[in-house]
């Protein structure tokens, strides 16, 4: 489990088709403090590291499925991109964002960026089948970023970036047309469910 609070920007340093897709990423984190076996979302993914290493900066390897590779974003990685990283979450933690499995739920794209302020607004299409669990004001993760929905319309929902998310994450970098890991909030689903059956 996560938060959806990044607490690091990794950077794809090499990438292997081995039957699945095995990617090293470079971390600041310290690796010594790292298990093998480990669940680091990187983009909001959950992946198992499955080595580490410090030559010639610290850097993580995690073996990627086909499956992950076609239903998220990861399709779009090279090396010298840019990712959102967060380590699993620990007993005891702060619960800053919201609970997040990192288990992506689909791919969302931005149709319209624009600043107000410092801020900047951008808008994102969610897939159909996933739009009915995003509401106002109720939360999602963005490559693995907590985020607070601002406004929804129909399949399209509007989020703000502050000047602090967009220097601590990788939404900086964002540009219209980019593909982002949707994971819609865990209670939206249940209370989803209980509406259909009830």
């Amino acid at each position: 489990m996560f938060t959806g609070i990044i607490t690091d920007i990794g950077e794809i340093l090499a990438l292997e088709n081995r039957g699945d897709l095995r990617a090293r990423i470079a971390t600041s984190y310290d690796i010594a403090g790292i298990d093998i076996g480990a669940s680091i979302a990187s983009d909001g993914v959950c992946l198992t590291v499955v080595d580490k290493g410090t030559d010639p900066r610290g850097w993580y390897d995690v073996d990627i499925s086909a499956e992950t590779v076609n239903l998220t974003s990861l399709s779009a990685w090279v090396v010298g991109k840019r990712v959102n990283l967060e380590r699993a979450l620990k007993v005891g933690d702060e619960l800053g964002g919201h609970i997040v499995s990192g288990h992506v739920d689909g791919v969302a794209d931005i149709v319209d960026m624009r600043d107000e302020g410092d801020s900047t607004r951008v808008t994102l299409e969610a897939p159909g089948d996933l739009a009915r669990f995003i509401a106002p004001k109720g939360s999602v993760a963005l490559n693995g970023t907590s985020l607070t929905v601002n406004e929804v319309d129909g399949a399209r929902f509007g989020i703000n970036f502050i000047p602090h998310t967009k220097t601590v994450t990788t939404w900086g970098d964002a540009q219209v047309g980019d593909a982002v890991n949707l994971e819609v909030d865990t209670m939206a689903r249940y209370v989803a469910r209980l509406a259909d059956y009830g």
